[in-house]
């Protein structure tokens, strides 16, 4: 009902509103994917000992306005000090929430770039939101400020471990505009579900296809360099099998899960740019 509505709405021009709540749906629909390489579900918390499900539920119940609240600055034309205030405030609830646990840092700055996105095209064009749109918005409007933002030092775990290994961090994606969601991720969800996979079996595929390709900066912060490509490597070969779609894809999938875990790595980048396609799938029809 809650994705119908939300699709007629996007059939003319989408308020903050349904923006914000196609955010938290989004956000949704990759925590209770699964089996997920070392991501907390449902069912488990990965590779993780801080947080489960329930962290989660409490982290998403916290920034239910804040991507609302992120589009109508976008639609006002806000300047990027503007949306980088709101982002702030959005972690702090986050922290608050969760008891300190980073549950979607992540996902608050690059969702929130992408609603902030959607609200300025929205405003200036009133027709049907296209992927590409979004991007031309993100290069407009706030496209020098995310530059310089990408030449900061960097102060978080992975934006450390990514200036070290000489990886491209998430500051750096936000700058090209989000290569990675556009060009891999977002065609990757749309060709599978094309070939008649479910939704979670497409976004199950999408995923892998992110992390093959992905600079992930929590997978380099927690097993290095060498953690990184490693899980790219399975993610690759695990497609090249045939992935979710082959008959035993997703007993494979839990195999490689299990990898994940036992390495302890998590790739909650992959994860955010997912969200960030199941977003567009639900506010730009067609993508």
């Amino acid at each position: 009902m809650k994705t119908a509505v939300l699709r007629a709405t996007a059939s003319s021009s989408l308020t903050p509103g349904a923006i914000g709540r196609a955010a938290t749906l989004a956000l949704h629909d990759e925590l209770s994917l699964a089996p997920k390489p070392g991501l907390v579900t449902l069912i488990d918390a990965g590779s993780h000992d801080d947080m489960d499900a329930h962290t989660f539920m409490r982290s998403l119940f916290s920034l239910r306005r804040y991507f609302a609240q992120i589009a109508e600055a976008g639609a006002r034309g806000a300047d990027f000090a503007v949306l980088e205030q709101c982002g702030i405030a959005a972690e702090a609830r986050m922290l608050a929430a969760t008891g300190g646990v980073n549950t979607h840092r992540g996902a608050i700055f690059m969702l929130g770039l992408l609603c902030a996105a959607a609200g300025a095209v929205c405003r200036e064009r009133g027709i049907t939101l296209h992927a590409q749109h979004l991007r031309d918005a993100l290069r407009r409007h706030w496209g020098d400020a995310l530059a310089a933002r990408s030449r900061r030092p960097p102060l978080l775990p992975g934006g450390i471990a990514a200036r070290r290994h000489g990886l491209r961090s998430a500051s750096e994606e936000a700058a090209l505009a989000f290569p990675v969601l556009f060009e891999t991720a977002l065609p990757a969800l749309t060709e599978a579900l094309a070939r008649g996979l479910t939704p979670s079996q497409a976004r199950l595929d999408t995923l892998f296809h992110v992390i093959a390709v992905l600079d992930d900066s929590n997978l380099a912060h927690r097993g290095g360099l060498a953690g990184l490509r490693w899980a790219q490597r399975a993610a690759r070969a695990f497609l090249d099998r045939g992935g979710v779609a082959r008959p035993d894809g997703l007993r494979e999938a839990q195999a490689i899960a299990d990898d994940f875990v036992r390495r302890r790595l998590s790739p909650g980048g992959a994860a955010d740019t997912l969200a960030a396609a199941c977003w567009i799938r639900r506010v730009c029809p067609g993508s």
